[in-house]
């Protein structure tokens, strides 16, 4: 990691533990596994990871967390992508790969793992069956921008639109999608009907 110029601030093996670092240190960025004991006595290693997003989005929102778990548990998964973490994967990349998603992070981005899309917004696509959507051409390529983790800053520039505009755009695909945030927007692009209507 820090060879592509990030450097690791602390490393916990716990909940607490970890939200305790986030205050001290204030990080960029926090990579949390969902499966974690909520203290060192804990015996179990539950879903206490997804509690403490739950803590650091509201207490430290400076803080951007990249969720990297194997947890095979849609709603846990459903409910990080509902909290606007930054990021999203399954622990099976390697270590490249999640240098890849810290660049993007730091630039402003998001980044969704699509194997995660399996699983998170099959649970979300229950949710909303039968949801007509009714993009317009220019949200629909704000919505495949979005999926491909691209910064409103990149957006903006790349469509030729001011940076106000670009956040109208994504305002309504939101509204429009039921979704809370970017990534849930990806996981739910990646399944039904929102997926044939982006690749029709």
């Amino acid at each position: 990691m820090e060879a592509r110029g990030h450097q690791v601030v602390a490393i916990t093996s716990t909940a607490a533990d970890g939200i305790a670092a986030v205050g001290d240190l204030r990080p960029d960025v926090v990579l949390l596994d969902l499966r974690l004991p909520e203290c060192a006595a804990d015996a179990g290693a539950g879903v206490a990871g997804v509690d403490a997003a739950t803590t650091i989005r509201r207490d430290y929102p400076d803080t951007a967390i990249m969720v990297l778990s194997s947890l095979a548990d849609p709603a846990a998964w459903s409910a990080v992508l509902e909290l606007g973490v930054a990021a999203v994967m399954r622990k099976d990349h390697g270590v490249g790969a999640v240098a890849d998603a810290l660049d993007v992070i730091a630039a402003g981005g998001v980044v969704f793992d699509r194997k995660v899309g399996g699983e998170a917004s099959q649970r979300a696509g229950r949710r909303r069956s039968g949801m007509v959507y009714v993009l317009t051409p220019r949200e629909k390529e704000v919505l495949r921008r979005i999926v491909a983790g691209q910064s409103t800053g990149q957006m903006a520039q790349e469509m030729n639109i001011a940076t106000s505009t670009l956040r109208t755009y994504v305002k309504n695909v939101l509204a429009k999608i039921g979704a809370h945030t970017r990534l849930q927007a990806a996981a739910l692009a990646t399944q039904g009907e929102l997926q044939n209507e982006l690749t029709a």
